[in-house]
């Protein structure tokens, strides 16, 4: 059975960080790309970052540039997503999700809360 569990999700100050963590099981870690998404209060779900399967490509949204990090763990099946300089503009549900480059899986995980909020 496929997993993906997000955590790490709370509330925050405007400046602080968070680091979120997204637990796979059952399916092939390592040979999936990962991304994380996310979808704020009333907008659409909106990309946030990427990597390769190998960990060795990165991307991320002008949003986020800067400020945010992902990573990708093979051995522990781990994707984590290191958020530093939190905006209120931040606060969403966090998503992870892993694909496979040629376009043929797809799996997403159920989402963590962040809130930024003095």
């Amino acid at each position: 059975q496929v997993q993906l569990v997000e955590s790490g999700g709370g509330l925050v100050q405007p400046g602080g960080s968070l680091r979120l963590s997204c637990v796979t099981s059952g399916f092939n870690f390592s040979w999936f790309g990962m991304k994380w998404y996310r979808q704020g209060p009333g907008k659409e779900r909106e990309f946030v970052a990427a990597v390769t399967s190998d960990g060795g490509v990165k991307k991320y949204s002008d949003a986020v540039k800067g400020r945010f990090t992902i990573s990708k763990d093979n051995y522990k099946r781990t994707l984590s997503l290191q958020m530093n300089s939190l905006k209120s503009d931040d606060t969403a549900v966090y998503y992870c999700m892993a694909f496979r480059a040629d376009g043929s899986r797809e799996y997403w995980g159920q989402g963590t809360q962040v809130t930024v909020s003095s």
